[in-house]
């Protein structure tokens, strides 16, 4: 696969992030710089970008957002608020830098 020079943060999150033994899922968020454009990728890239079937093929929630579409929060506020979880505890996250 091509490198996508797009890309500015990569962050896993989810049950694959934890102690557990079999991990079920993996949960993933995906900052693209704000010139990015989805029709613009490759077919085999735009898949990602489609939340359904990203979950269908890769098995994975893959969420993405481009930093200008962030109004009332800071992208490291938007990044923090994925580590709340339901019951107000923090989870782990992890962020993968080329």
């Amino acid at each position: 696969m091509k490198r996508i020079r797009e890309l500015e943060r990569f962050i896993i999150f989810g049950s694959y992030v934890t102690t557990k033994p079999d991990p079920n899922d993996v949960d993933i968020v995906i900052v693209m710089r704000n010139d990015f454009q989805v029709p613009a990728c490759g077919e085999e890239t735009r898949r990602l970008f489609d939340h359904t079937q990203a979950t269908e093929e890769f098995g994975a929630s893959i969420f993405w957002i481009r930093s200008s579409m962030l109004f009332l929060e800071t992208l490291e506020e938007f990044i923090e608020h994925w580590q709340i979880k339901r019951d107000r505890t923090r989870r782990g996250i992890v962020e993968v830098r080329p």
